[in-house]
């Protein structure tokens, strides 16, 4: 019959520790996440079209051209 008396008072302290390690480990994902998102970025600028330039039909379906 002990264990029905420690149960409710360590409950809240059990809870917490869970909760805690929950955190923790959804912080470690995201933070490795962010590694490998970072590096991926980093290596691969982004191409934008210049606005001062028109869109041509020749521009749209040339596959030679960068």
């Amino acid at each position: 019959m002990g264990i029905h008396y420690d149960y409710k008072s360590t409950k809240s302290a059990k809870l917490m520790e869970k909760q805690a390690k929950r955190e923790k480990k959804l912080a470690e994902r995201k933070a490795k996440r962010q590694a490998k998102e970072g590096t991926k970025i980093s290596k691969h600028p982004e191409k934008t079209l210049d606005t001062s330039k028109p869109i041509t039909l020749d521009f749209i379906t040339n596959p030679d051209k960068e």
